[in-house]
């Protein structure tokens, strides 16, 4: 099984270990499972023009056909503005509409506000949802408090919600 992780951050770097951690419990969880980091950092992910993939560059495909032969997805993004980064929207403006069927897909957010742990309820999940992903109960959220100065999770309740997110994400693959 294949577990897919996409750290949607151009900038800073705790989203995508914060996408790493939680690969890194699931895998704990299942020693067999392939995990794999897109951190769009090191991609160049072309605007989305309304051509067909192959028009777009190889990153852009590459990324794409990754995330299309995910058994399981990770999600995270920063909260920029009270919403999901833009570089994360344009990735899935280039995800086909039934994309995530029979694929669970997990969410990670940071953010530097406490006031923003519901966007990822209100403007990840109806995306998951549209591209016909299955959600888990779990989600989670990083605020900047919970790192240390080395850039480490310290907060053991985000670390503890991170494994359940990961457990309930594997039971509900193996039961799809």
């Amino acid at each position: 099984m294949k577990l897919v992780g996409i750290s949607g951050a151009l900038a800073g770097s705790k989203t995508a270990l914060a996408v790493k951690e939680t690969l890194n419990m699931a895998r704990g969880h299942d020693d067999e499972l392939d995990t794999i980091l897109l951190d769009l950092r090191d991609f160049e992910v072309e605007l989305v023009k309304g051509f067909p993939l192959e028009k777009y560059n190889e990153d852009t495909q590459n990324v794409v056909k990754t995330i299309l032969s995910a058994d399981m997805l990770v999600i995270g993004t920063p909260i920029y503005q009270a919403s999901i980064s833009g570089v994360l929207k344009n990735l899935f403006d280039h995800i086909p509409q039934e994309a995530f069927d029979g694929k669970v897909v997990g969410m990670v957010a940071t953010a530097g506000s406490e006031k923003h742990y519901l966007v990822p309820e209100y403007h990840l999940k109806p995306i998951i949802s549209f591209l016909k992903g299955t959600l888990p109960t779990r989600n989670v959220f990083v605020h900047n408090s919970c790192w240390d100065e080395s850039n480490k999770i310290t907060n053991e309740d985000v670390l503890n919600r991170m494994d359940n997110m990961a457990q309930e994400m594997l039971r509900i693959q193996k039961s799809l």
